[in-house]
């Protein structure tokens, strides 16, 4: 069959010609800088093999340095070193394997790691990860503590050992993870993850006990970062290094400077704490025996004051002025009765010399026409009209005999 016509289930492809187009495809690719952790290296007469794997990710390839480019390598090479290679993959027909072949290779330059450092702390610094605003304070007294640290390591026995010493009741919480190497930082990572999702831990320590620069990296790897930044349980970093501050101490809630200051950090001493009860509690006797010896001075005082050595003194001279006030009122009582009945009388006299039985009283009469009507003029009262008199002993009647001249 034709080598470029497709694979069909009538007509597939022989493994040999899929293989041959594989390698094809592959070579295709040619040389690429890659950069990874050498998990692998073996020298076999001259050659090397070995296995390169990713700095976060679950990728391994395999590579082989031939003789004549080993011997040009000036530096040297072993298990756990970060390193940067030029490579060709290769695929190999007869045993349907993929290599990297090495044309160079390189260890990661301190200052590259310091610059990417440097590039991944301004990001992280740039999204507000290492603001003192976002920071979380820690419980007075946490009833149990999350450790993430080595199995075994001194750095575990300090902070156990301090903590349980100032406070004999502390309870821990340890999650066990490589604090080196390639898996340190995922192993960093899942134990934050893990003591941050447990209800009972009131705040997670990572503790390792120093280290060179290199060794201090997972602790600088943004997925532990962000993994700390996103806890929502106070973090406290003790990685034990001044010279080179991993990145977590930024992020943390608190940095402590050793596993050993971490534990006296979180946990308080419990003889100190006594100690500040019973000063506590001697200021406050102090101040309450002041403050009565102060009230009981005042009552004292108050004591002596002559509205309280004599208090009948106030009620007598109260008496006196009340008498003075009763007389004085009844006083001004009758002289206004007197007073209102003179001026009664006057209005009496008035209204009587004004009223008209006054004037009959002096020899005056009334004349009122039939229709009530008072007579004023004898015009009004014609012959024949029949009038009526009133005087001051009573009313007649009486005919009128018309106008006289």
């Amino acid at each position: 069959m034709a080598a470029d016509a497709p694979a069909t289930r009538e007509a597939p492809w022989p493994v040999a010609l899929m293989s041959e187009k594989v390698a094809g495809w592959i070579d295709r690719l040619g040389q690429v800088w890659v950069e990874g952790e050498v998990t692998q290296w073996q020298v076999r007469g001259g050659h090397v093999y070995g296995k390169l794997r990713d700095l976060t990710q679950d990728a391994t390839v395999s590579f082989t340095v031939w003789r004549s480019v080993a011997q040009r390598l000036t530096a040297e090479f072993k298990q756990g070193d970060r390193v940067i290679a030029l490579v060709k993959p290769n695929f190999w027909v007869k045993g349907g394997s993929l290599t990297m072949q090495v044309f160079d290779l390189s260890h990661v330059g301190l200052g590259e790691l310091l610059e990417r450092l440097e590039r991944l702390r301004r990001q992280l610094q740039s999204e507000g990860l290492f603001d003192e605003g976002r920071k979380q304070r820690l419980p007075f007294l946490p009833g149990k503590i999350g450790l993430v640290t080595g199995r075994d390591s001194d750095a575990e026995k300090d902070v156990v050992r301090n903590a349980t010493l100032r406070w004999p009741g502390v309870q821990f919480k340890i999650h066990y993870a490589a604090v080196q190497g390639d898996r340190a930082a995922a192993e960093v990572t899942a134990g934050i993850r893990a003591l941050d999702a447990d209800a009972e831990v009131d705040v997670i320590i990572v503790a390792r006990g120093g280290g060179d620069f290199q060794n201090l990296l997972p602790f600088s790897d943004e997925a532990v970062v962000r993994a700390a930044a996103e806890a929502s349980t106070p973090i406290v970093s003790a990685i034990g290094h001044e010279a080179d501050r991993p990145l977590l101490d930024e992020v943390a809630d608190l940095r402590a400077s050793t596993p050993t200051d971490a534990a006296k950090r979180v946990v308080p001493d419990v003889g100190e704490e006594l100690a500040g009860i019973d000063q506590a509690r001697s200021r406050m006797s102090g101040r309450l025996s002041q403050l009565f010896a102060h009230e009981t001075d005042r009552i004292a005082q108050l004591r002596q004051r002559p509205v309280l050595a004599s208090p009948d003194r106030i009620v007598d001279d109260r008496a006196e002025e009340l008498v003075r006030w009763v007389a004085r009122g009844s006083e001004l009582a009758d002289r206004a009765i007197v007073d209102r009945a003179s001026a009664l009388a006057e209005t009496r006299a008035r209204l009587t010399a004004l009223s008209p039985q006054a004037t009959l009283e002096r020899g005056y009469a009334i004349v009122q026409l039939p229709s009530g009507g008072v007579l004023r003029d004898p015009a009004d009262a014609p012959g024949g009209t029949e009038l009526r008199v009133s005087v001051v002993g009573g009313k007649l009647g009486a005919t009128s005999t018309g106008p006289q001249a």
